[in-house]
Formats: structure tokens, sequence, C-alpha cells
């Protein structure tokens, strides 16, 4: 596979080609052209076919893409082949949420711990996880050795807490907490704030009202 600097905005298209080809599987659509699929993702064939020359092509002149092949490179790409452990630390209602969302799974993320610091909430049990006190999170994880933390925390305690799970080994982070984390380059920070995404919506929503 050809190393090249994949830019971001790529790297973000790939889940989303990866769930429109599985729903296409799931359709029993086994072959598919760069303009067949540019109709169906709203993304221009050129668009598609520049994404997926970044690591090698795929398709064939005169054939397409091999559906299944595709499928499984993406997941491949994006290291779905492989079982990443997972904590949630917060097992507030949006931890217990992530904690019962199934497709963590589907996904090779196998959620092995839930953490929190209220004691009324620990002891508790969601989506058959009891929820751990915050203070054996170390011990846990020099055990577990999971991949990845889950950060479901208050903004006021999410720097804290990232700093402290990355000294225990963890080089993964999504961080639902509504602040940036300054952490050292080696570990990998997913942000995912909800009212960013929620404030981009409202801009849309205003721009067509204008027309």
């Amino acid at each position: 596979m050809p190393q090249k600097q994949v830019p971001l905005v790529v790297i973000k298209r790939l889940p989303r080609y990866h769930r429109y080809l599985g729903e296409l599987i799931n359709n029993k659509i086994y072959r598919i052209s760069s303009t067949e699929l540019s109709s169906k993702m709203g993304v221009t064939a050129s668009q598609i076919r520049q994404d997926l020359n970044y690591f090698g092509g795929f398709g064939q002149q005169g054939y397409g893409y091999n559906v299944e092949l595709l499928y499984a490179a993406i997941g491949d790409i994006l290291g779905l082949n492989r079982c990443h452990k997972t904590i949630i630390i917060g097992a507030g209602n949006l931890g217990r949420a992530l904690a019962n969302y199934g497709g963590f799974s589907k996904r090779g993320f196998v959620v092995s711990g839930l953490f929190d610091t209220d004691p009324s909430v620990v002891g508790t049990t969601h989506a058959g996880l009891t929820v751990l006190p915050y203070s054996s999170v170390d011990e846990f994880i020099m055990t577990e050795k999971p991949d990845i933390a889950i950060l479901a925390v208050p903004k006021a305690n999410a720097s804290q807490v990232a700093e402290h799970l990355v000294s225990c080994g963890i080089k993964a982070l999504w961080n639902f907490a509504y602040v940036d984390l300054k952490l050292p380059e080696d570990v990998v920070v997913e942000n995912a704030h909800l009212s960013d995404s929620l404030m981009t919506l409202s801009y849309r929503m205003s721009k067509q009202e204008k027309f």
C-alpha cells in the first residue's frame, strides 16, 4: 500500500464509504462504478477516485469496484478487523447510552469497563457492565490493557481525567466533553463535540431560510 500523507478530510469520508458499501452488500449489489456510487453518496465520481487512490485505487477500468473487496479493504484501512478494548469514563446519561450502543461490538470495539466517581452509581449494572469506582481505573488499565477510553465526563473534569488516563497508558481518547484536550502528540484524540454539530445544523438551517 503506498505510503502517502492522507488528508484528514479523506480519512473522515472513509467511514461513510464503508457504511454505503455495507448497505450495497445487504442489497445484494456486488459491483458498482464510481459514477453509480457518486449518485448514491452525493460525492463526485472524481472525488471518490481521488480518495481511494490514496490507498491504491481498487477499481478496474470497465468494471468499476468489487463492492465486497472494497468494503473489506476500507474496513482494514480503518482498523475494523482488530479488536479494540475500550473503557467508558462517566456513567451518567451519556455514558450509559454509549455502553448500551450495540454498534461498538459490530465494529470491533469491545467495551470492557465502565467507571464513575458517584457512589450512588458505582455498583449499578448497564449493558452487562457493573460500574466500577474511578479509583480502580489504574489497576484495571494495568491488568486489562484497554486501547481506548471514552470520556463522558463534565467539562470541568475532562482535562484532568484525560491526563490521568494517559499517564496510566491509554493512547487513544474519544472525547465527548466540550473542551479541547492538550495531550502528548502520540495520544490520538477524536473530539465528539455534540453542540458544535448542533450549531452547524443551526447555521445551515439559517442559510436555507434566507432563500
